[in-house]
């Protein structure tokens, strides 16, 4: 918003704003989806490169009636995470990009204490912040994109579908979007109600690849064209259009207008 206003209040022409930010991207679970699949999703979308990519899950909506084996499997392999130096192949979860951002994510975790229900050991010295699943009632308590190695989830009845998608598009945020579920009902149900720039089923929600998943979002998640996608280049350019009334022209006046 700030880039988009000093554009405005400068001087010459307006440049075009092409912008992606971050977003409170969702992962959709229903009793239907492979918990061994998901798991293996959620642990590279919402904690690999720290949590610290835009298109990260932040939010985990899981149907009640499989939450619990969901989450086991979920907690154990996040035991198996190795938090660590990035310049070591061993290494899982590296460390975030400052300590503003440490402290950013501290603060969250701190109010939402009570909350917590899994969380590993960080090293010492470094920006390291473990990763850590926090239980939310409601996910409308999210304010803001918590931009790091930190997993909201949120339960969900059987019939509550549609209060899920609206829940997600209420936040405002519109870039990713996961869904795990082998009905294509519910496919379907979700794809035609969420508004969110891209959506993907039954995989993670990180590392849309250059000309076969465009990527960008939409409300404030993003502004313009997708990148990789077919309108993207065509937004840097200017549009002139000519309208010629061809009845006030000969037909060899109107041949050397064109040739000019």
């Amino acid at each position: 918003k700030k880039i988009a206003r000093s554009l405005v209040a400068g001087d010459g022409p307006i440049p075009p704003l092409i912008a992606e930010t971050g977003g409170q991207n969702a992962m959709i679970v229903d009793s239907s989806a492979l918990p061994e699949q998901v798991t293996d999703d959620l642990i590279a979308s919402a904690f690999l490169s720290a949590g610290q990519r835009c298109s990260a899950a932040r939010i985990l909506f899981v149907q009640d009636v499989v939450a619990d084996r969901t989450l086991e499997m979920l907690f154990g392999a996040m035991d198996e995470l190795t938090i660590g130096d990035p310049g070591e192949l061993a290494t899982d979860v590296g460390p975030v990009i400052d300590q503003a951002a440490q402290s950013r994510l501290a603060r969250h975790v701190e109010a939402h204490r009570g909350r917590v229900l899994h969380r590993l050991a960080a090293p010492e010295g470094g920006w390291f912040f473990a990763p850590v699943a926090i239980g939310l009632d409601d996910a409308a308590v999210l304010r803001e994109e918590v931009f790091g190695p930190v997993l909201h989830v949120v339960r969900w009845q059987a019939g509550h579908l549609d209060r899920v998608v609206d829940t997600i598009n209420a936040l405002g945020y519109g870039l990713t979007l996961g869904v795990h579920s082998r009905i294509g009902e519910t496919i379907e149900a979700v794809r035609r109600r969420v508004r969110v720039g891209n959506m993907y089923v039954n995989r993670s929600i990180i590392g849309a690849v250059v000309g076969v998943q465009p990527f960008g979002g939409e409300g404030l998640s993003g502004t313009g064209p997708k990148a990789g996608g077919p309108n993207y280049l065509r937004r840097f350019a200017t549009e002139r259009v000519v309208a010629v009334n061809t009845a006030s022209f000969g037909n060899t006046q109107l041949l050397s207008l064109g040739e000019e």
